[in-house]
């Protein structure tokens, strides 16, 4: 008996051992990372942007809604629709909207949006994309994710290039003064600093209207 529980005893430790040393990963994670363990970040940019950002879009909060509770109750804004990686004055917001383009230059589009109570022109970024905007709006990426915090900075960089190639060009090609356009977007806010006369929106979606 002492015999049988002996080997028991053991081939129970090898199992534990065993199970503990085997974990399993997504493939998509283990696809965005190199043989070094390095993160590939053109693959996680390309699987965040497909399988998470686009899907999450409809649930930007319209544009005119987050004017309107900015002007009654900013405090409440910031707090309940504002994303940020921690304790500060900026919050950023993924946003929707529908306007009226008025100008056009080398660096922005400029359109009219109507609130319930005016009319606000936002200016649409499609030269200079650069920043954190669009990552930290969408609240779908956790720093905790990366090793380090150059890797987490390379992934705003990854998705702004998918914008200026992606995104931009059809827009800048076909876009005319007067046009009417629906903008999907992010925008960074200073709660201390408010100044809802100078919008600037970071696009992840653009179209045209007919």
């Amino acid at each position: 008996m002492k015999q049988f529980l002996k080997y028991l005893f053991i081939v129970v430790a090898i199992l534990f051992v065993g199970y503990h040393s085997v974990y399993f990963k997504k493939l998509n994670e283990m696809q965005a990372s190199t043989s070094t363990g390095k993160i590939n970040i053109a693959t996680y940019t390309r699987s965040f942007w497909n399988q998470k950002l686009i899907p999450s879009l409809n649930k930007s909060l319209p544009f005119g809604e987050l004017i309107e509770l900015l002007k009654a109750d900013p405090k409440k804004a910031f707090k309940e629709k504002g994303n940020a990686l921690g304790i500060g004055d900026l919050k950023y917001f993924m946003i929707k909207g529908e306007g009226k383009v008025e100008n056009i230059n080398e660096n922005e589009t400029t359109v009219s949006v109507q609130t319930n109570s005016q009319h606000i022109s936002v200016r649409i970024a499609t030269e200079y994309v650069f920043g954190n905007a669009v990552r930290d709006a969408s609240g779908l990426i956790s720093m905790n994710e990366f090793d380090n915090t150059s890797d987490f900075n390379e992934i705003s960089a990854g998705i702004n290039k998918l914008i200026r190639e992606e995104v931009l060009p059809d827009f800048k090609k076909n876009v005319k003064a007067g046009d009417r356009i629906q903008f999907i977007g992010a925008i960074e806010l200073n709660s201390k600093f408010l100044k809802l006369s100078d919008i600037e929106v970071t696009p992840v979606q653009l179209r045209i209207l007919k």
